[in-house]
């Protein structure tokens, strides 16, 4: 599971990832909203933790920012403010849940794990054009045609999937599905993106993945399909 913290205090953000880092989860930081929000709108995580009070533009406005991209990723606010009128705003904004500082790592912990559920019971598969990814089983399936994905071509398709036309830079792929500590190269994404357009072709997807020098791949459907 693949978590955005969005705090700009740093000893905080680094507790928090260090936290969710032991428990298993794939975490990374940024220190202001502007590119929380940036980050976020990739729509390549399964958990926002947010806080509010950041200088520029604060958590209720990268809130809204992200909701205004239809993307449906848990909120979970943290904020120093316990008045009623700011756990309204915070949820009005599109926060799931508004938790106050200070708080207990339990309870953080039973929050992300309430809404990283909750998110899991809503979304089981992922559809484009005719083609869709079974988050499951790691099948792809089209009409009565399936086959199976190894992890990381699960990993890169998945990617693909959450962003659909919108262009997903190779960095990101190397960073999100292989690690940034990890010895991989841009070839690397190449060939499993090689991998998963013949996986496609083989069960008649109308979907392409397309290359955009630069910029990096995005999904396409097929004309006349």
């Amino acid at each position: 599971m693949k978590v955005l913290i969005i705090e700009d205090e740093k000893l905080l953000a680094e507790s928090l990832k260090t936290l969710l880092s032991a428990k298993g989860f794939d975490v990374e930081t940024v220190y202001d909203g502007e590119t929380g929000a940036e980050y976020a709108e990739l729509g390549i995580y399964d958990l926002l933790i947010l806080d509010v009070m950041m200088p520029g533009m604060d958590g209720y406005q990268v809130a809204r920012s992200v909701r205004a991209k239809r993307c449906s990723v848990p909120i979970l606010m943290l904020t120093a403010k316990s008045d009623v009128a700011d756990r309204i705003e915070g949820l009005n904004a599109g926060a799931d849940y508004y938790l106050t500082k200070p708080f207990d790592t339990r309870e953080l912990m039973a929050c992300v794990n309430a809404l990283l559920r909750r998110q899991s019971k809503e979304v089981d598969v992922m559809t484009f054009g005719n083609t869709t990814l079974d988050l499951g089983s790691g099948m792809l399936v089209c009409g009565e045609e399936t086959v199976r994905l190894s992890a990381k071509e699960f990993d890169v398709m998945r990617l693909l999937m959450q962003t659909k036309e919108k262009n997903l830079s190779k960095e990101i792929l190397l960073a999100r599905v292989w690690g940034y500590d990890s010895n991989a190269v841009e070839n690397h994404v190449e060939v499993y993106v090689g991998f998963l357009r013949k996986k496609l072709a083989r069960i008649g997807s109308n979907i392409q993945i397309e290359a955009i020098r630069r910029l990096g791949y995005h999904l396409e459907v097929k004309d006349g399909c």
